[in-house]
């Protein structure tokens, strides 16, 4: 494939922003290339300035669950962006979009709209912290709630492919109060509430770890998280910034069977746009100023064309609930493909990932085991065949509706063309 013009673009990017990328992941140094730089996207498929095609597994990291530029959600910014781009004022729009969250989210029945996934979780803790009257909250290694600074503790993503292991600029202050438990172990978090009584505010999970690669959890384990935090008062908090209205319409709240106290959401729920949500029991949510004393504020929250684009993509998804069969199905299609191949897999719905151990993973340890330079040499022979996939071996392949049986074809026989 030709990558001059990214070569060029990259270089010229570097002289102003800092590793030429304005997110970490998007330099492609742990696969050892350089990054494609991006001129369009239409459906299920994304060019990049030298002209190469692919079939798009990223999908802007979840957001397109529809397809890129899905006709429907790009009328609805279009029309919206002719009365004014903000306002900083209400609108009705944002109690629509409010009122869809809550029909389809069964923990959610109070909503805050924000601009970030990073932004909806340092607010639903901060909440939790003034809904309890706790400091600490309890996080699971290799799980990624965004870059906020009591949240960089052995977080995925970037982070485990990075120069540092989190980062450079935290002060301890600031996470003396995160505890650490193991993901998928149940017996971690007890001994973390019994060594704190009365003291943790909240645990927050991802239900589905999608930052350290995909790790579904174990049989039991939401629930037991659920049956904890009950026992000693604490709020439970699914992060579904990558979750929410993926695994199913109403989240992998719904997806698992477990209601947690709150709820952030991210990526789907704006469209594609710059917007996020939190929400939960109402009780909790009257912390939120200025009903209560818990202060969080946004000038450009809930901006009249990112609540568009989010109304237009949840009225779709609900409208045709069926997407989600088709997306699993197609999910199961290229899971069996690496199975086949003998390569290690992980799915959850239509997020999967292929891992470079022979060990099965389950938590960070596992996911950490995994070798890295058999995974760029696996990501070059991906994207050499059109496959466009997320260059770190920690992040997950995203299935979209928009993905059809050409694109199918074309991947698995990408699949079973790599060479060992």
């Amino acid at each position: 494939m030709k990558t001059e013009r990214s070569k060029a673009a990259f270089e010229e990017a570097q002289k102003y922003i800092p590793g030429g990328v304005n997110s970490p992941v998007r330099a492609y140094r742990s696969v050892g290339q350089t990054p494609r730089f991006i001129h369009h996207a239409k459906g299920s498929h994304i060019w990049d300035i030298d002209g190469n095609e692919y079939v798009d597994y990223i999908g802007s990291w979840g957001p397109n669950i529809l397809g890129a530029a899905y006709p429907p959600v790009v009328r609805a910014v279009q029309e919206k962006a002719e009365s004014g781009l903000t306002f900083g004022a209400p609108t009705e729009q944002e109690s629509r979009l409010a009122e869809l969250i809550i029909d389809a989210v069964p923990a959610i029945s109070c909503v805050r709209l924000v601009n970030s996934g990073t932004e909806a979780v340092m607010s639903a803790i901060r909440v939790a912290r003034g809904y309890t009257g706790r400091d600490k909250i309890v996080k699971f290694r290799g799980n990624y709630h965004g870059h906020s600074d009591g949240l960089l503790v052995q977080a995925g993503s970037g982070l485990l492919t990075g120069a540092t292991p989190d980062s450079a600029g935290v002060p301890a202050d600031y996470t003396k109060c995160t505890l650490l438990a193991d993901y998928n172990d149940t017996s971690s978090v007890q001994k973390l509430f019994d060594a704190n009584p009365d003291e943790i505010a909240a645990v927050i999970v991802e239900p589905v770890a999608a930052n350290m690669g995909v790790v579904p959890p174990k049989e039991g384990f939401l629930a037991d998280l659920r049956r904890i935090t009950e026992e000693n008062n604490a709020v439970l908090i699914f992060d579904e910034v990558i979750t929410g209205f993926r695994l199913s319409y109403g989240g992998a709240g719904a997806y698992y069977g477990i209601r947690p106290d709150m709820v952030t959401l991210g990526k789907i729920v704006g469209g594609g746009m710059p917007l996020a949500a939190y929400g939960g029991k109402k009780e909790i949510m009257e912390c939120v100023a200025p009903s209560g004393p818990v202060y969080q504020a946004g000038t450009l929250s809930g901006n009249p064309i990112a609540v568009a684009a989010g109304i237009a993509t949840l009225e779709a998804l609900r409208a045709d609930l069926s997407v989600y069969e088709k997306m699993d199905a197609y999910a199961t299609r290229i899971e069996q493909a690496f199975l086949d191949k003998g390569m290690n897999v992980n799915r959850a719905g239509s997020l999967i990932s292929v891992f470079m151990t022979k060990e099965k993973v389950v938590d960070e340890r596992s996911a950490r085991t995994s070798d890295t330079k058999k995974f760029a040499e696996y990501f070059a022979q991906m994207m050499e065949q059109g496959i466009y996939i997320a260059p770190s071996q920690f992040e997950a392949m995203f299935i979209s509706a928009a993905h059809a049986k050409e694109d199918l074809e074309q991947t698995l026989h990408a699949i079973n063309s790599l060479r060992a």
